[in-house]
């Protein structure tokens, strides 16, 4: 009788469990905004290298204030691996892998996502005070994965 009843409990306790994670999910989709993101654009991983604008990895004015920065992730570093952007700009990464995926993250900043082959990825922030933000690889990428890291400067 006894074990019947506990079976029974830990049902009951699977089941709520199990729908308060799925409502977890569907509040943090629907109510903050949470969601997988979309590529900003296609390129083929293989001949990415050739094509515009990651023919020419770097950082780009493109208009006041505005900055573009290529970047292109490969085993195991980032094409270029340094960014050099005036204190109060606005700067769009426009990313992409090469070859597996790897993973950006800013420091400071509330940049963080995946460089899948194949895939553009584009987030936008704006540095408000000089300094250096390191960023990084945070998907283990290979044997090399602890080398991979840049930085932007402010100045």
């Amino acid at each position: 009788m006894k074990v019947e009843f506990y079976e029974k409990v830990f049902l009951v306790l699977t089941v709520v469990v199990l729908a308060a994670g799925l409502i977890t999910i569907g509040a943090s989709v629907l109510v903050a905004g949470v969601h997988v993101p979309s590529p900003a654009a296609r390129v083929d991983p293989r001949t990415v290298a050739q094509t515009p604008p990651f023919d020419q990895p770097g950082l780009r004015e493109i208009a006041p204030g505005k900055y573009e920065a290529v970047i292109l992730a490969r085993a195991w570093f980032y094409d270029p691996k340094e960014i050099r952007v005036p204190v109060g700009s606005t700067v769009t990464f426009k990313m992409t892998s090469a070859d597996v995926v790897h993973g950006f993250e800013l420091e400071g900043t509330t940049l963080n996502g995946m460089l899948i082959p194949g895939q553009v990825l584009t987030m936008t922030t704006t540095f408000e005070e000089p300094g250096e933000h390191l960023f990084i690889c945070h998907e283990y990428c290979g044997v090399g994965h602890h080398t991979m890291f840049g930085r932007v400067v402010v100045e």
